[in-house]
């Protein structure tokens, strides 16, 4: 079996078990394979915490959940330095961003020390502790989720900390058709033990994902290609070139960040569907969650009703797809 068809057999296997969720499921996927963190936004009992910790069952490899609160503080997250008496020095007790899979629930439910405290381990895979600087795992993705409902108590991620994200995947809630196979489901877990078969199913070996990294690199993205996913973020710097109205719309344009994230993630879009090239198509596919976290909005444009998913169809409308 391939190293494509064990990873879509798993894929699949996790939609049938989180139901109504499949965009979900593939962004997932999506960063794993592009090698990056990934933001997930939606109400309450949406199963975001599910299906992550789900597909971390799925996966050979060590995994831990923060939840973030209010009294959160960084060394928590990253770790500290603890003094043994009986030897005379310090030792570096390492926390549980030093995981392979770390769930970081409710991310926006912690101040700003606890989550400038991510901004190192997240864009530089390592933590720095005094003048010692420890290296996270080969294998390491931040999986963060947050409410957009309910605000009070809750601390806005700054721009520097999201465009750490490789995407930002908004999620909404399931229609009629899922919501009965939700009740069906829950129903049949109740009456049996779910968890002792869960546990029973094989684990994703994690050199397989690295091999499935480097298929997924080795994916021919045309040059014409590339140059629309250029101009795609180009646009969104220089939206005076377009006319005037849009620009009076984008307060900053995307980052280089966002470049290299619509790369990777056409690129992993394309190896999922069974691709060994990128079509425009597979860039407009991901264009939103990977630029909506990076694209700033004006007043304007918000007194309008406009969104920063607005914004990117502008972006997607106004420049030529090869």
């Amino acid at each position: 079996m391939s190293q494509q068809e064990k990873i879509t057999e798993l894929a699949q296997q996790l939609t049938s078990s989180i139901i109504g969720q499949e965009k979900l499921i593939n962004r997932l996927f999506v960063a794993l394979l592009s090698d990056g963190h990934l933001l997930v936004e939606g109400a309450p009992g949406l199963a975001k915490t599910k299906a992550i910790k789900t597909l971390s069952e799925r996966i050979a490899g060590s995994f831990h959940r923060i939840q973030f609160t209010p009294d959160l503080l960084p060394a928590d997250v990253t770790g500290t330095e603890i003094y043994r008496p009986q030897e005379g020095s310090f030792t570096f007790q390492p926390g549980p961003i030093f995981h392979n899979l770390v769930l970081a629930d409710e991310i926006n439910r912690a101040p700003a020390k606890v989550q400038s405290a991510l901004l190192e381990a997240m864009g530089e895979r390592q933590v720095s502790i005094g003048p010692k600087t420890h290296i996270l795992p080969k294998l390491f993705m931040v999986m963060a989720t947050q409410n957009p409902i309910e605000q009070e108590g809750t601390y806005p991620l700054p721009e520097a900390q999201l465009d750490r994200f490789l995407m930002h995947v908004t999620i909404d809630y399931p229609d009629a058709e899922s919501e009965h196979k939700i009740l069906a489901l829950v129903r049949k877990e109740t009456a049996s033990d779910s968890q002792s078969s869960r546990e029973e199913l094989p684990k994703l070996p994690i050199e397989t994902l690295f091999l499935a990294r480097k298929e997924v690199a080795a994916v021919y993205m045309s040059p014409e290609i590339e140059e629309y996913i250029v101009q795609l973020v180009i646009a969104s710097r220089q939206p005076e070139r377009y006319d005037a109205e849009f620009a009076s719309w984008i307060e900053y344009g995307i980052s280089p960040r966002g470049s290299i994230a619509l790369d990777r993630c056409a690129r992993s879009v394309a190896w999922l569907d069974g691709r060994d090239f990128v079509t425009p198509a597979d860039v407009q596919e991901v264009a939103h969650d990977t630029l909506r976290h990076r694209i700033g909005i004006s007043y304007e444009a918000e007194a309008r009703g406009m969104t920063k998913d607005t914004l990117v169809d502008e972006l997607i409308n106004r420049v030529s797809a090869p």
